[in-house]
């Protein structure tokens, strides 16, 4: 996504822009700190921030902008992403439901 949004946005071909390769690595250095590790849900239903207010901002813009582009240049990576972030928040909320029931 961050890709699709540099490319569209400063004209980067190859690589990413400066500011664009800071924000990719700073999204993987939280995710690889992330709590729950391979069972994360979408940050949308996460009831941990893991990114800065600043950070935040800048992630959601790359993702408003390029999420409705996958569709188009990348249908089944995007279907397959919307596919494992459903099934993923519908566990993540079946085990929070199950844990508050004890």
């Amino acid at each position: 996504m961050i890709a699709i949004y540099c490319r569209s946005k400063h004209g980067s071909v190859k690589e990413l822009c400066s500011s664009c390769a800071l924000l990719r690595q700073y999204a993987l250095q939280r995710l690889e700190r992330c709590p729950f590790g391979e069972e994360k849900p979408a940050c949308a239903a996460c009831t941990v921030h893991c990114y800065k207010s600043d950070m935040r901002m800048k992630i959601k813009e790359v993702m408003r902008f390029a999420g409705p582009r996958m569709l188009f240049l990348y249908p089944v990576d995007a279907i397959r992403h919307l596919y494992r972030e459903h099934r993923r928040n519908r566990n993540y909320t079946a085990k929070i439901k199950t844990n508050q029931d004890r």
